[in-house]
């Protein structure tokens, strides 16, 4: 399932990126005595891999006793020994002690009962820990303890530390060998730590380990995240996020991946498991506090240094480290020093410094009072300022986080610009969307932001997404302001309506546009995209005429547009205007566009431009040239970074390989075009569009509907009609093979409607056909007649676009059919099908030929139709239209020719398995379909269709129906094919 994560989704972490340390740790407490010493930053994975070791079969008839050392300011003298073996046992009466234990009265008063009698006290202190020290081993030893597990022992007190040094130096007299596991913070250790002496010094009589575990890398990071998300992969761009904030330590993805899995910030796509929200990351509570404690414990420039670079957010030489922290030299000397010591800080070869991990920067920042934080962010600023090149991003935020707007306003405006030449749309939007709505602005400079934001937006090369939406919402409460002058509000209500037409909001973009044009009256390049917009015929149902005035009225202002990225976009949108109400001028209008350009806006709107007539040259049917100028625009996309742009060219090329049969491809390309969160909703629903039509080819009307429904369904709430998206056509298909004559109407009869009172006929081309198919199985041939007198009066007198010249023979020939007119039919459908095939359009070309060999039957001409129909059949089954190919087989068969199954791939032979078709019916009928709805949608016969289920039901020894799709079901047999049926 796609979407966010739910509970069933998340599984508990697995064991990643350690299998050396588990093995060599395991091997050591395997063979004997071991001092195995394991060290690591805090999060590192130190405790669960002694729990991995602990678990494991060659641990499991061990005798473990665990101690954790808890950070407490005063801790009681081997509290951690005297916790662990209490847990272990609560009586010590049937162990067999010597009187030396009775000096554990004191730490073990729940034992004093048990123990032998107290000791005298002798006056030597050194003497008491002494015997103290001899009777805590002599208890480990009697009690039988294999492991002895001391955890966070940097937290030790001096006496615990003392006795494992002296446990350790006794193991070769011991009765009884026990291993020790430490694990340990090197960075919290404090200066002269008895833990120091036990981690430099060679035990006696016991195997010495050490392990020092490191954090992870983005290939481990990414097996981490995927083993808690329990289905799917995590995609490299998530991996490398988690890894980057991280460090790839592992507690801190763990709790990271929670935290989004809280928020509902983790979506599955066809890439695997990625984030929602790109760059915020909050800091999980377990990992702020752990850096927070390590802070709090330094000296003061120490934690100076430490704030002034969370506030920094970037790696700072000690020059600036000591400006932001008021620092003098000795002291940012000191407090760099003390910082790296403690891990916190890196140094790079440079000789700068910062954070170790984003999140333990922010954790940092966060905790720095808000008053103090704005002082340290200001001090930044100007600080970096002064710099002879100022890092304007930099600034930017500084300057923001100072509460300074005047300067953060400079600040980003200037780093919006340098955003938007580099391409990097989201940060300039973004960084203008936060400026316009969180701070308060003058009339003046907040129409001036809304302009430049909308620009942006309008104008950039990367996809919107959710964005889109809220700049949007933004750009209409400026207008809702009445101190906006009459001019900006005409060019903010410009941008808004080329923003609301990039998301698809063609109804609400064609308002904005038409309420803007009186605004524009003296800016006459603003004025002409205005008018240009509104001769796009894609919102509303006003005529052609409508459309090609505002291109009239738009063309004398060309010549007055200066700025040459504006004349492209406008020579862009002429071109497209023109073509898309099928007007050959518009090709001239094409053509006289320049090749080349000397800025990257320039070249933006030229790509931009391109695209788009290529995309009407496959509305047109000029598929050769749409071929190339699409692989051109790829081109030219994957070497500049016009990512927005990237997957409006593929979906170009999907929809060019389904016309020309190059169907291989199509269903991976435009399954991740579908479930693309950047693409355009627009190319979202075609590559939906895509894949329903070729389900219906290859043989899953079912699934196909679906798909059909979805689209339709989601583009009626955007507005307008998108030539590219249609899907009425096999809708329709669906509807008439089942013998619907209604609904199929129902689905291609509004469709129709808006073609003939728009006067857009090129729209026409795979939807004219199948809605006279459907008028004529519904007897109305008056309507048919008349429909096809309206498609040849626009094309009479004009150059008609190829594909729109097939279709329309192809629609004569239905009426000429229905007419009974059969050998003037099958003449209109030969010549429609070589029409077709010249596009070249195969599919279109094989389901005019199979009408032609049908009329050829209906004619009296049966030696010939059963030709055209048997290599119809053969040619439908090589493109791997198997729809078509069965009920063209379905045909032969009733007119007595022999026609072999075709082989669907696998082994020929099948025994006792079910064959393809066989769990095809299966299938169906585990869906509650009967075997009526079966044989018509599969075009075979009734007869046939009990032939397939007695064989399944045989095979799978059931006798009814019900039995057959349990066992069905139960067995996975089902593919997702056979099981996304309707209910």
């Amino acid at each position: 399932m796609r979407g966010a994560i739910v509970p069933g989704d998340f599984a508990g972490a697995a064991f990643v990126g350690r299998e050396a340390a588990l093995a060599a740790l395991t091997g050591a407490l395997g063979k004997g005595a071991a001092l195995a010493l394991v060290d690591g930053e805090a999060g590192i994975g130190k405790t669960r891999l002694v729990q991995e070791c602990l678990a494991s079969p060659v641990m499991r008839d061990r005798l473990v006793v665990s101690a954790t050392c808890p950070p407490l300011r005063e801790p009681f003298p081997l509290g951690p020994i005297v916790d662990g073996l209490r847990r272990l046992r609560e009586r010590v009466a049937e162990i067999e002690l010597s009187p030396l234990c009775g000096a554990l009265r004191p730490i073990f008063p729940e034992w004093a009962a048990e123990l032998p009698p107290a000791l005298e006290s002798p006056a030597d202190p050194l003497e008491v820990r002494h015997r103290l020290f001899r009777a805590l081993i002599e208890v480990v030893e009697r009690l039988g303890v294999d492991v002895l597990v001391i955890e966070d022992a940097h937290w030790a007190d001096s006496a615990t530390l003392e006795w494992l040094l002296t446990l350790s130096a006794s193991g070769e007299h011991a009765e009884r060998k026990t291993s020790v596991v430490v694990t340990y913070r090197p960075l919290d250790v404090p200066s002269g730590s008895t833990l120091l002496r036990l981690t430099s010094r060679q035990p006696a009589g016991m195997r010495p380990v050490r392990i020092s575990l490191e954090p992870l890398g983005v290939e481990e990071t990414s097996r981490l995240v995927a083993s808690m998300l329990a289905a799917g992969d995590v995609s490299p761009r998530f991996a490398e996020f988690l890894h980057e904030h991280t460090a790839g330590i592992p507690l801190a993805v763990e709790e990271c991946v929670r935290l989004l899995r809280d928020r509902r910030d983790i979506v599955r796509s066809r890439s695997g498991w990625t984030r929602r929200v790109v760059e915020e990351l909050r800091v999980p509570p377990t990992l702020r506090d752990s850096v927070l404690e390590r802070v709090e414990r330094l000296s003061p420039p120490v934690r100076a240094v430490l704030e002034a670079a969370a506030v920094l957010g970037e790696l700072a030489d000690e020059t600036l480290l000591a400006a932001v922290a008021g620092l003098d030299d000795d002291a940012v000397r000191e407090g760099v020093a003390g910082a790296l010591a403690a891990g916190l800080l890196r140094e790079n070869e440079r000789g700068a410094f910062g954070y170790r991990h984003v999140l333990a920067a922010k954790a940092v920042e966060d905790a720095i009072p808000a008053p103090m934080r704005r002082h340290l962010h200001r001090r930044a600023g100007e600080a970096l300022s002064a710099a002879e090149h100022p890092p304007v991003v930099r600034l930017s935020r500084h300057f923001r986080e100072a509460n300074d707007v005047d300067a953060w306003c400079h600040y980003a405006r200037a780093s919006a610009r340098l955003a938007l030449e580099s391409g990097d749309d989201h940060t300039a939007i973004s960084m203008l969307h936060d400026l316009l709505t969180q701070a308060e602005h003058e009339p003046e400079r907040r129409a001036l932001l809304a302009r430049e934001l909308g620009e942006t937006a309008a104008l950039g090369v990367a996809p919107l997404g959710e964005v889109g939406a809220r700049v949007v919402d933004t750009l209409e409460e400026v207008l809702a302001h009445p101190e906006v002058p009459a001019d900006e509000r005409g060019e903010i209500r410009l941008r808004l309506a080329r923003l609301r037409m990039h998301l698809g909001e063609y109804a609400a973009g064609s308002a904005a546009l038409e309420a803007a044009v009186p605004d524009l009256a003296h800016r006459p390049a603003l004025a002409a995209q205005a008018m240009l917009y509104l001769a796009i015929s894609l919102a509303g149902t006003r005529p052609a005429s409508w459309h090609l005035e505002w291109v009239r009225r738009a063309v004398p202002l060309l010549d007055r547009i200066e700025d040459p990225a504006e004349r492209l976009l406008c020579a862009a949108n002429h071109a497209t205007s023109l073509l898309l109400l099928g007007e050959e001028e518009g090709w001239g209008v094409a053509e006289a566009m320049p090749r080349t350009t000397a800025t990257r806006a320039e070249r933006r709107e030229l790509l931009r431009g391109r695209l788009n007539i290529a995309q009407l040259a496959t509305l047109w049917g000029r598929y050769g040239d749409a071929g190339r100028w699409v692989a051109e625009v790829r081109r030219e996309v994957d070497a500049t970074g016009f990512s927005r742009l990237s997957n409006s060219a593929r979906i170009g090329q999907a929809r060019l390989d389904w016309y020309t049969g190059a169907w291989d491809r199509l269903p991976e390309t435009a399954g991740e075009l579908a479930e693309s969160t950047s693409a355009y909703l627009s190319d979202r629903l075609e590559a939906q569009l895509v894949l329903a039509e070729l389900d219906l080819a290859r043989g899953v009307p079912y699934r196909a509907r679906e798909r059909l429904r979805e689209v339709l369904e989601r583009q009626s709430r955007q507005g307008n009609t998108d030539p590219f998206v249609i899907p009425a056509a096999p809708l329709a298909r669906i509807g008439l093979a089942e013998g619907d004559a209604d609904e199929a109407l129902a689905a291609t009869g509004p469709v129709m409607d808006m073609i003939v009172r728009k006067e857009v006929w090129l729209w026409a081309a795979d939807v004219a056909p199948v809605h006279l198919d459907a008028l004529v199985a519904a007897g109305r041939l008056d309507e048919a007649r008349e429909l096809v007198a309206g498609f040849g009066g626009w094309a009479a007198g004009r150059d008609v676009p190829p594909a729109a010249a097939a279709s329309l023979g192809l629609c004569r020939a239905v009426v000429a059919q229905a007419d009974n007119d059969h050998h003037r039919a099958a003449g209109l459908y030969g010549e429609a099908q070589d029409t077709w095939a010249a596009l070249p359009r195969p599919y279109d070309a094989l389901l005019a030929r199979e009408r032609r060999g049908r009329c050829l039957l209906a004619g009296g001409e049966r030696d010939q139709g059963l030709r055209v129909l048997g290599e119809t059949l053969s040619r439908l089954r090589d493109l791997g239209a198997r729809w078509d190919a069965d009920r063209v087989a379905g045909l032969l068969r009733a007119h007595g020719v022999d026609v072999a199954n075709a082989w669907r791939g696998g082994r020929r032979g099948y025994g006792d398995r079910l064959s393809p078709r066989e769990l095809e019916v299966a299938g169906l009928v585990a869906r509650g379909w009967t075997n009526r709805k079966i044989a018509e949608t599969l075009f075979l016969s009734p007869r046939t269709v009990d032939r397939h289920l007695s064989t399944a039901m045989r095979k799978l020894s059931v006798t009814s129906r019900t039995a057959l799709a349990a066992a069905v079901s139960e067995a996975g047999l089902l593919t997702a094919e056979q099981g996304d049926g309707p209910l």
